[in-house]
């Protein structure tokens, strides 16, 4: 007789997204990477929310209330970058921008090359005003 426990893999999950803040952050970026639907971010996210003290603790931690996290990460959820700001950090992660490893860099073009985007978004200057 096999007296071996079978255990979910949701449980399984769980606690590795609880215990592993490594495994937590590659979880959210393979739910970027393999899909074009934002909502696998959203479903990554509240699991990682699950697992990390439940939607009471995230969202006192992140600032926000508990309802509006639901919703936010629910199937229909459409949160703001602030929420998404706010919960990552409260989960102990923090969303980041980087080029993919098959980006293309292009040049500026040479008139718009050392400038800031503040320089170069600034009106010219203007002389005297004549009336």
């Amino acid at each position: 007789m096999n007296n071996q426990i079978s255990v979910s893999h949701d449980d399984v999950m769980k606690k590795k997204l609880a215990a592993n803040s490594r495994f937590a952050a590659e979880y959210m970026r393979a739910a970027l990477e393999d899909t074009d639907d934002p909502r696998a971010l959203l479903i990554a996210l509240r699991r990682i929310t699950e697992a990390r003290g439940g939607f009471v603790k995230v969202a006192k931690a992140a600032g926000i209330e508990r309802e509006s996290l639901h919703r936010a990460l629910g199937s229909r959820g459409n949160p703001r970058l602030s929420t998404l700001v706010a919960v990552t950090k409260a989960v102990g992660l923090q969303l980041t921008v980087e080029l993919p490893e098959t980006a293309i860099i292009r040049k500026l073009p040479r008139a718009s090359r050392g400038r800031s985007i503040r320089a170069a978004s600034k009106p010219p200057k203007r002389g005297p005003e004549t009336a």
